[in-house]
């Protein structure tokens, strides 16, 4: 189980947008905590785990590394196939990019999931399992 995981990003407000429209979507929230960058996570109230975004370069990253150059793959749970349409249509208009529409995958049964990239290139997913 995770306690927090990060991206990096080269707009802060493109990303925002993006991740402001996924996580109403899938019933997240997302709280400012600097000037260079935001949570995504279920709520005050319950604030892990959480996604860190911003626009700072982690200490712990090698050098040469910068947004975009390690895609990453983030996987967000959704109640139903509803939410995972809603988590892609939301995305779309935010300005990401298709990268599979929802609907079940092969080899992965009672599996339903979409994929958008975001502002940066990193794959985001929503998907549920019945």
């Amino acid at each position: 189980m995770l306690d927090h995981t990060g991206l990096v990003v080269t707009d802060l407000a493109r990303a925002r947008r993006f991740y402001d429209a996924i996580a109403g979507a899938l019933g997240l929230s997302t709280i400012s905590n600097s000037d260079q960058s935001f949570l995504l996570g279920k709520s005050k109230e319950e604030p892990f785990p959480y996604l860190w975004i911003g626009t700072v370069r982690p200490s712990y990253w090698v050098e040469g590394s910068r947004a975009g150059i390690n895609q990453a793959h983030i996987a967000f749970v959704a109640a139903d196939r509803a939410m995972v349409g809603a988590f892609y249509e939301a995305g779309i208009e935010a300005g990401g990019t298709d990268n599979g529409a929802p609907g079940p995958r092969d080899g992965a049964p009672g599996y339903y999931g979409a994929f958008l990239l975001d502002p940066d290139g990193n794959n985001i997913e929503a998907c549920c399992r019945s």
